[in-house]
This record gives C-alpha cells, sequence and structure tokens, in this order.
C-alpha cells in the first residue's frame, strides 16, 4: 500500500510540472527577413514572480506556541578584558557615614566663688568657696560664710559665721572623705512681755561648735556582693556662759547579698557628756540593728530590729521592731509602701540650741522614747515632670518634748517632757512638678493631731505647716526663685507661781521671699533677695517677733 500511494504521488507531480512548463511556452512570431519561416516579428510573452509577502490574513497560520524541540545552543562570541576596579554590590545598603563634628570647645569651670551683699536692718552678706578644680580621684576646698542683721528693736540683732574645709579621695574599690567646720552664732534675749513692766535681761547669746568627721565607704560595683561604711564624728558644743557639750560617734554598716537576700548590719556607739552650772551628765547610746532584705521587681522588704541600750547618767535598753515593704502597683507610677519601727530621740544641747536659740541655762536634759511608729502610704514619678509621695503615720512616744516661757525670764524658754504616753497622728504630702526645662516647683505640707499624756498642748507645735519653693530660668542670664511658709496657729504656756501657768497663742502667720540673680557674664554676676514680703512681724517663739520686710543685694564673682 505505501508503495502504491508513493507511485501515484509520483505521477501526479509530473502531470502539474508538465502542465506549468506548458503554460510558458514561447508564442509563435514573425520570423525575420532572410529566415526560412517567413515571420519577420518575434513576440516572447514573459510572467513575472515577485517574492513572497504576507498579508494579515496569513497570520493565523503564524505557530503561536514555540518549539520547544529547538535545543540548539547559542554561543556568542565574547572577548574579556581585565579590569583594576573594586566591584559594588548595588544591591546590599551601604554604611551609613558619619558627618565628622567639629571640635567642641572644653567649657572652662570655675573652682572659686565670692559673694558679697547689702541691705536695710544693716544687713550684711559675704560667702567665698574655694575648689581645687575638675581631678576624678581627689577633690578639697574650702568655704566661709557671714550674715549679720540689725532689727528696729532694741538688741533685735543676729550673726552667724561658718569655716570649713572638707576633702574626698576616691579609689579603685573605695572612697576617703572628711570635712572639719567651726559654726558661731550669736543674737540677744531681744523679747519681752510688751504688757509687763518688769524689765529683762537682754544679754547677749552666743554659740560656737566645732564639728569634724571621716568616712571610709565601699565603692560601688555590679560584681561586689558586699558593701561597707564605717565613719567617726566628733564635736564640741559651748555657749557664752558655762553650757559644754562633747560628742564622739562611731558608726559602720556593712551588707552582704547572699543569692536573692541582703543580710546587713547598722551599728553605732554615741558617747555624749553634757555639762552646765548646776549638773554634769553622760547620756551615751549603743545602737545595733540587724536585718534581712528581700528585694525583687515585684517587691522590697526590709525586716529586723532595732536594739539601742542608754547607758551614762541613766541606763535602759529598748528593742524595737524595724519592718518595711514597697509595693510596686504600677512600676515607677505608683508604689505603695508602709512599716512599723521605733527608736530613742536624742536630747543635745546641740540640738535645741540650733531649733530654739533663746534657750535658758541649766536645761533638762532627758531623752525622748518613740515607743512605736506605723506608716503607710504611695509614692511614685510620671518621669521626670512629675513625683509625689503621700502618707500617713500614727506614733506613740514617752517623754515628748517641748519648749516653754520662764516663770521669771520670760525671754528665756525652759524644756519640759510629757511625762506618760502621748499619740501623734499626722498626715503628710510631698509633690515635686517639672513643668518645663527651665521652672521647677516642689512643695510639702503636714497636718499633726496631738493626744498628750498630762500636758494640757503641744507648746509652739503647730498642727498645719506648708513649705515650697519655686525655680525660673528666664533665659541664659537670668533667674528666677521663690519660697513660701505657712504655719497654723500655735499653743503657748508660761510657768507661773506655785506651778501654775497661762496659756496663750500664736497668730498664723505666711512668709513669703524671692529673689533674683543676673549673669553679666560667666565671672561676674548681680542677685537680689527679698524676706518676709508681706512684711508681717510673726512671731515663731513668744515674745520674739521677726524682722519685718528684708530686702538686700550684691555681686558675686566667679574665678
Amino acid at each position: 500500500m505505501i508503495n502504491l500511494s508513493q507511485k501515484y504521488t509520483l505521477l501526479i507531480s509530473l502531470v502539474y510540472l508538465s502542465v506549468a512548463a506548458q503554460a510558458q511556452d514561447k508564442k509563435d512570431t514573425p520570423s525575420t527577413p532572410g529566415t526560412s519561416t517567413g515571420n519577420t516579428t518575434l513576440t516572447e510573452e514573459i510572467e513575472v514572480v515577485r517574492p513572497y509577502k504576507p498579508v494579515l490574513a496569513d497570520a493565523v497560520k503564524i505557530r503561536r506556541n514555540p518549539d520547544m524541540d529547538n535545543t540548539k545552543p547559542f554561543k556568542p562570541a565574547l572577548s574579556y578584558s581585565i579590569v583594576d576596579k573594586k566591584l559594588e554590590l548595588n544591591s546590599n545598603i551601604k554604611e551609613l557615614q558619619a558627618q565628622k563634628m567639629q571640635d567642641e570647645q572644653v567649657r572652662v569651670l570655675s573652682n572659686n566663688y565670692v559673694k558679697i551683699g547689702a541691705g536695710n536692718f544693716n544687713t550684711a552678706n559675704g560667702e567665698v568657696y574655694l575648689n581645687n578644680g575638675q581631678d576624678q580621684a581627689l577633690q578639697t576646698g574650702a568655704y566661709f560664710k557671714h550674715l549679720s542683721q540689725q532689727g528696729s528693736l532694741d538688741k533685735q540683732q543676729f550673726s552667724n559665721q561658718a569655716l570649713g574645709v572638707f576633702g574626698r579621695s576616691l579609689n579603685d574599690t573605695y572612697s576617703l572623705s572628711g570635712k572639719l567646720s567651726y559654726d558661731r552664732r550669736s543674737t540677744f534675749f531681744y523679747g519681752f512681755d510688751p504688757a509687763s513692766s518688769i524689765p529683762v535681761d537682754k544679754s547677749k547669746q552666743r554659740f560656737s561648735i566645732i564639728e569634724a568627721n571621716g568616712e571610709i565607704a565601699s565603692n560601688y560595683s555590679e560584681s561586689s556582693d558586699f558593701d561597707y561604711t564605717a565613719g567617726i564624728k566628733l564635736y564640741q558644743f559651748s555657749n557664752i556662759n558655762s553650757a559644754r557639750e562633747s560628742s564622739v560617734l562611731l558608726n559602720t554598716q556593712i551588707s552582704k547579698k547572699i543569692s536573692q537576700a541582703y543580710l546587713g548590719l547598722n551599728a553605732s556607739a554615741d558617747i555624749t557628756s553634757s555639762k552646765d552650772i548646776a549638773y554634769k551628765l553622760g547620756n551615751h547610746l549603743l545602737r545595733a540593728n540587724p536585718y534581712v532584705r528581700l528585694k525583687s521587681n515585684n517587691y522590697d522588704i526590709h525586716i529586723g530590729a532595732n536594739i539601742v541600750q542608754e547607758f551614762g547618767t541613766s541606763g535602759r535598753l529598748n528593742i524595737f521592731p524595724a519592718l518595711s515593704i514597697d509595693f510596686p502597683v504600677i512600676p515607677e507610677y505608683a508604689v505603695l509602701f508602709g512599716g512599723l519601727n521605733g527608736d530613742v530621740l536624742k536630747t543635745s544641747l546641740k540640738e535645741l540650741s540650733a531649733e530654739n536659740p533663746y534657750i535658758n541655762k541649766n536645761l533638762s536634759i532627758k531623752n525622748s522614747v518613740e515607743k512605736m511608729n506605723v506608716y503607710a502610704g504611695i509614692k511614685g514619678n510620671t518621669g521626670a515632670p512629675f513625683g509625689y509621695k503621700i502618707m500617713a503615720y500614727y506614733k506613740t512616744l514617752e517623754d515628748m518634748q517641748f519648749f516653754v516661757n520662764n516663770q521669771t525670764e520670760v525671754n528665756r524658754f525652759d524644756v519640759i517632757y510629757d511625762n506618760g504616753k502621748s499619740t501623734v497622728f499626722g498626715i503628710e504630702g510631698e509633690l515635686n512638678v517639672k513643668a518645663t526645662d527651665v521652672l521647677n516647683i516642689g512643695g510639702k505640707a503636714q497636718i499633726f493631731k496631738y493626744d498628750l499624756a498630762s500636758e494640757a498642748d503641744a507648746w509652739f507645735k503647730p498642727t498645719f505647716r506648708v513649705s515650697s519653693n519655686a525655680t525660673l530660668q528666664v533665659n541664659k542670664k537670668v533667674f528666677l526663685d521663690a519660697e513660701l511658709l505657712l504655719q497654723a496657729e500655735t499653743p503657748t504656756r508660761i510657768e507661773g507661781p506655785a506651778g501654775s501657768f497661762a496659756i496663750g497663742s500664736l497668730k498664723s502667720f505666711m512668709d513669703l521671699s524671692a529673689g533674683a540673680e543676673y549673669k553679666v557674664n560667666d565671672k561676674i554676676g548681680m542677685y537680689l533677695r527679698a524676706n518676709n514680703l508681706t512684711a508681717q512681724t510673726y512671731q515663731r517663739y513668744l515674745y520674739y517677733p521677726k524682722m519685718g520686710l528684708t530686702i538686700f543685694g550684691g555681686l558675686n564673682y566667679s574665678f
């Protein structure tokens, strides 16, 4: 069958070719003269066949799919040339090149400072501070301060001078610090009862304190589990009369971390001797405060005891609990805290003179005992701009201390004690607001309620007190500050004959002060200060009115 079909195909092709050949045969044409045909003209017909040009309709004949059998490799002729150049990969992110900053000039800080000023009420003010400069291993310096005033009342004069030197040395694992100072304060017993015609002694009162202290402490290190501090403090106190007091205080603090707990001990030995015309006594204390501290992100707990041994003229052993806990409700923003503790509140001539400079001779020296102090509150902050603390407490005390006017010399104060058990309930609130980088406002409010054992009232102790301060930097040259003290009415007691006494009160007051400083340049500045802007001649202690509006100013110089 295959051979037969091939034969027919070959036959058909030959027929087709013969027909095509006949179609192109030459036509008869007249022969030229002289030929044997007798025709003189030759005519020939030629058919021109042009190249194939497909039309649009022929596009459907093009193969739509590529020919996958066409595997003939393509090998282009390549030429190579080696270029000595690093090829950068643009697909990778290039490292940013930081722009080089200009060298900043190191600011030269001033080590020394001098301040002088004067104002009404014969105010004279002077301060000098000296320092060795910037040294990371050693800091030494000295200072001197003077302030004196004289009011409109007879002998209403005040004077205060302070002189000191200090030093601090930093080593790799520990630091040493020390200070030696002298403080001198003088005034007169200028107070008097305007309703009495009996003359009073307006003699001079003066206190002198020489104080020295030294301390060695371990430097903080994250790798160290043991911390320690040891120090010594000494002072010698005297007044213009015969009162003398000397004290030596040795103290140490050690802490050791064991697993997640801290074991620690605070201990001290306080040897104090006091004397006056009528007595000489020793008021010594030994303290030990062992504790365990448990700390984590969810709590901070202190568990311990406060052991105080009194010895000298009288002896007594006191053991108090020392418990405290901090519990973050919202870390940093709100932390609940509370505690229970107690202590011996030491009485000394130095502390009494600092609180009331118009004290009498032969004061009664006896320690008060804070048997129990229970407190709780909440504290926190919202970053740097806002911080707060609110606390309530309840205290139980024995032999609570008060000042009262003397019976015969009403412008001098004696010290008495509330014999028995007294209680104090208080509420405190603190607030610190950093409104902007140049404005800071802080304040503290206190409310007190006293329940006494034998005394009729808490003499010269207010039931309400508010203190506040604010600082404002107007620009690089102008600085402002202000202070406010608000105190409620306080009760007073004047001793009378045969153990009797009269009760009075001091009015509430508000003391507002403000100051301003202008920097002329980096070295010179001017300042102005105004105290008691409301010009109230209020009294902190009976028969001792404060001076009215006081304005003083001056210059300061840094070098």
